[in-house]
């Protein structure tokens, strides 16, 4: 697929409400009771996965306060700390100690908070402009982040899961309005040239991260934002390089967010970014306008690979903002557009009704979205809403305050827009107080556009879905090898829709899928192993488990493993040459060899090498694609069992972005890079993939599978 690069992006975000001190709510997907000392102190994987949230009465209040509000008033929202006053507490509201002390009495074991108080805060941004100039780090550390730290290092809050936001917009704001790019703004060069930006996250990572029960999300914009390859690994650079100043390191960032206090659509249902019309590709539509991607969820979980590559810890998780990208009601599309053109057929399908995906602020006909809910998707911590519904983005007009908010056009419905958002109209909402402020008609709006739809909201009608989808049957074992099982099942039907299966081996949850088809890697051979599988939907609901099936690995092959016979095939060549350097270079490209088109997010395939001594972590790397490296993920496996010249594999495999390998094509160039932690030296000439030609051929040792069975090469 040819590579296309659009022009540098401009901010294409939102303006953020900025409330003293808002809320967490009930309960997440999961309720436990709380925590006992023992597990204070011990961070867990996914702090939302089992998590009873913090109901915080002032939001609770003004939403219980709204005609039908009490239906979403106890949904945990963020707490944001967007002043120096918020933290004790500023106009009458409830500072940061007492909102702890609330969520203790109450027997919650989650909070999360926002960290929003920046120098030079949202560059790009007036209507969220803060207090502190743009030389002020030392307030911002000594005055902000330091007082913040020691109320949450307090023994009485040990129990407490603490996840921290931290500083929307900032990062974002420094790789696509700064450095001459057409959305650069003056604050923002200066923001650029100063490094407060990355030196006050990089301070805020590692004060609040060395706190045993705190966990620190970075803000990653969204998909209309960095979704561009030209956005997407500079803004990878750019966290990495913020994580690593002023004394942070990757070990005090659990995850990233995208979303936060945006609009953008969680799952696009009606349209893949690979769709075609009239040969013709929806990334050349006027509302993709060549992004790789046209959702959320798929923009998350790229990211997070390109995170990882870029040395951040694999074990991070995503976090969505979901409070009011739902976009229910009477003008929700239910199917794909016409195809007489492909901005017909793309502005039929999708669900984001935003005149432009530019537009940030109160947007008209936006609903309340996805409950927030644990594990929802693959490396997805949780879907939370972290804006809180009904809290202004900004005011539609001049207002003066108190509170260093400007006034952002915007906001101004009558606006007919700039460079950043196409020089369309804003398709804000008229009336809007400071953001921060309480908007009601908003919120009414969003109860009433609610999707999934809610009790006393109109949301396309209907009450709570309280309704499980039925158990999936006919669990059967499809393939397996000496190290994977890839199981296949009828799909569940519910009342709403069903969105997703996870898949458990014995009692553990092994991964997710939104189709019907699952493949475990990493097993050992010769071994049985029992699974099941649960559907789910989009309003939280499980069902009962499938029947059980069993299956067992085959037997180690020692390299004389039985050839796959599918219609693809791997072409490798030595981009290394030095087998005893640090960095193991394979070039790799899949070949189609049948009579059908390859469908490439249904392809993986596997390097096998040693890893020599030294450390025993990994990183792997793409240093180019064809297809894209953002389309490109690559994690490193430890075999079970080592066999003879190998005891990892380096397994890639394709995001949907990737499109389809047509018959006779193959994939271009696909340059690899695998490195030790310490970066100690491998020696390469006895593994198992290894080899020495330096121009394309084809392959038996690096095993290329579609849909989880092997279809080229043979296995060690």
């Amino acid at each position: 697929m040819k590579k296309s690069l659009p022009p540098p992006r401009s901010r294409l975000t939102r303006g953020l409400a900025v409330l003293s001190a808002l809320a967490l709510g009930s309960a997440l997907a999961m309720t436990l009771n709380a925590p006992t000392a023992s597990a204070a102190t011990a961070r867990v994987d996914n702090p939302y996965v089992g998590a009873t949230g913090y109901v915080n009465p002032e939001w609770s209040a003004n939403a219980a306060a709204e005609p039908g509000g009490s239906a979403v008033a106890n949904t945990p929202t963020a707490v944001w700390l967007d002043s120096i006053s918020t933290i004790q507490g500023a106009s009458g509201r409830m500072g940061l100690r007492a909102h702890l002390d609330k969520a203790v009495s109450q027997g919650a074991n989650l909070i999360t908070l926002v960290i929003y108080d920046l120098p030079g805060r949202d560059c790009a941004a007036l209507a969220s402009n803060g207090e502190l100039g743009p030389t002020d780090i030392g307030r911002y550390e000594t005055d902000y982040i330091d007082p913040i730290a020691k109320i949450l290092a307090d023994p009485a809050y040990a129990n407490l899961r603490i996840v921290n936001i931290v500083e929307p917009d900032s990062l974002p704001n420094l790789v696509t309005n700064a450095g001459g790019t057409d959305g650069s703004t003056s604050q923002c060069e200066t923001m650029k040239s100063n490094g407060n930006y990355e030196t006050g996250v990089g301070y805020a990572l590692n004060h609040l991260g060395a706190i045993p029960n705190v966990y620190n999300y970075i803000d990653a914009g969204h998909h209309g934002w960095l979704g561009w390859d030209t956005n997407l690994g500079p803004a990878a650079d750019e966290f990495h390089k913020a994580a690593t100043t002023a004394g942070a390191t990757v070990d005090d960032v659990q995850g990233f967010i995208v979303n936060t206090a945006n609009y953008s659509a969680t799952v696009e249902p009606n349209f893949k970014v690979t769709d075609s019309v009239n040969g013709t590709t929806v990334r050349q539509s006027k509302w993709v306008d060549w992004n790789q991607y046209v959702d959320e969820q798929s923009y998350a979980q790229a990211l997070r690979t390109t995170l990882v590559s870029k040395g951040f810890n694999s074990g991070i998780g995503m976090l969505i903002d979901t409070s009011r990208n739902g976009w229910g009601g009477s003008a929700r599309p239910t199917g794909p557009g016409p195809t007489t053109s492909v901005d017909a057929y793309v502005d039929g399908a999708r669900i984001d009704r935003r005149i432009h995906a530019g537009n940030w602020c109160n947007q008209s006909g936006a609903g309340l979205g996805e409950r927030p809910t644990a594990a929802p998707a693959s490396g997805i911590d949780a879907y939370v809403w972290v804006k809180p519904p009904g809290e202004s983005d900004g005011a539609s007009q001049p207002i003066d305050n108190s509170e260093g908010k400007g006034f952002d056009q915007m906001c101004d419905p009558t606006y007919t827009g700039n460079a950043r958002n196409g020089n369309n109209p804003t398709g804000a909402l008229p009336n809007a107080p400071l953001a921060g402020h309480w908007f009601s008609a908003q919120f009414q709006q969003l109860l009433q556009n609610a999707y999934p739809p809610i009790s006393g909201g109109g949301g396309g009608g209907g009450t709570t879905d309280t309704t499980a989808p039925t158990a999936p049957t006919g669990l059967a074992v499809s393939a397996t090898t000496s190290s994977s099982v890839s199981l296949k099942w009828t799909a569940s039907t519910d009342n709403v829709g069903v969105t997703g299966y996870d898949v458990y081996r014995g009692s553990t949850k092994v991964g997710s899928s939104t189709s019907t088809s699952y493949t475990d890697s990493g097993l050992t051979a010769s071994t049985a192993y029992s699974y099941t599988v649960k559907a789910k939907d989009a309003a939280g609901n499980v069902s009962a488990a499938s029947s059980a099936v069993t299956a067992t690995t085959a037997a180690s092959g020692g390299g004389g493993g039985t050839p796959g016979t599918g219609a693809v095939k791997v072409q490798y060549k030595n981009n290394d040459s030095s087998p005893t350097d640090n960095q193991i270079k394979p070039g790799l490209r899949v070949v189609n060899t049948g009579s059908s088109a390859v469908d490439l997010s249904k392809v993986t395939i596997r390097y096998y090498f040693t890893g020599d001594g030294g450390s025993s972590t990994f990183t792997a790397s793409c240093d180019y694609a064809a297809v894209g490296c953002s389309n490109v993920t690559q994690k490193v496996v430890a075999l079970s069992s080592p066999k003879s010249g190998a005891d990892h594999y380096v397994e890639i495999s394709f995001a949907s972005g990737a499109g389809s390998l047509a018959a006779g094509a193959n994939t271009g160039d696909i340059q690899s890079r695998i490195n030790k932690g310490d970066w100690s030296n491998f020696s390469e000439s006895d593994d198992y993939s290894y080899a020495t030609n330096t121009a394309y051929a084809d392959v038996s040792k690096v095993t290329v599978y579609v849909g989880g069975t092997l279809a080229g090469g043979v296995e060690p």
